[in-house]
């Protein structure tokens, strides 16, 4: 699993605390347009993947609704093709990650998840929405949803823990006012690739 060193801990406590709007799963629909301008005016293509990171509760009721977003991505996968997969990792976060060609499908089926665990009142364990691009095919650049800050952060990782801070800018100015993007750069944590080149829930 990737290397997160302390920011997770940070990503879910004081992101928290000085969160300064609710989060809204609607918010993940910017990201419908944002495909589009990524590869228009970018270079980025869809990777076909995106993931929902999490962190569990020792509880039953938890598990039910773990549970129940299983069902409904299995239920999708006939109709959408979007493959799903489901861990933790070294840390004690779990992951539901999407496999899928077509963006929308993915948008839609990430929404459904988030939705899913908000409606069940577990709102407050959903950490990040990662949606992954690709540009010639093997650098990664992401979209990062934080739901405890309720706004999107680019984060583009280069070689062995080392970030492109031009890339991410750039993103950042191309895409605004397209998406909720987070203001202050403290909070644009970085989700480490255990390899470089990897993905991040790998």
């Amino acid at each position: 699993m990737g290397l997160m060193d302390t920011v997770r801990s940070i990503f879910g406590v004081s992101a928290e605390t000085d969160a300064t709007r609710k989060a809204d799963p609607e918010d993940l629909f910017g990201m419908s347009t944002a495909y589009m301008t990524m590869e228009a005016d970018l270079g980025y293509e869809n990777a076909g993947k995106a993931a929902l990171c999490f962190s569990s509760v020792d509880s039953t009721d938890f598990s039910d609704t773990v549970d129940e977003v299983k069902s409904i991505l299995e239920a999708g996968e006939s109709d959408t093709g979007t493959t799903f997969d489901t861990h933790s990792d070294d840390h004690g976060y779990s992951w539901v990650v999407l496999d899928d060609t077509d963006p929308e499908d993915l948008l839609t089926t990430i929404h459904f998840a988030a939705d899913t665990f908000i409606e069940q009142g577990y709102g407050s364990r959903l950490l990040a929405a990662v949606f992954a691009f690709d540009k010639s095919g093997t650098d990664h650049a992401y979209w990062i949803y934080s739901f405890r800050r309720g706004a999107y952060y680019p984060f583009v990782p280069e070689g062995d823990h080392e970030r492109d801070n031009q890339a991410e800018f750039k993103l950042q100015s191309v895409l605004d006012g397209e998406l909720d993007i987070e203001a202050d750069e403290q909070y644009w944590y970085p989700l480490w690739p255990d390899r470089p080149g990897g993905y991040p829930w790998e």
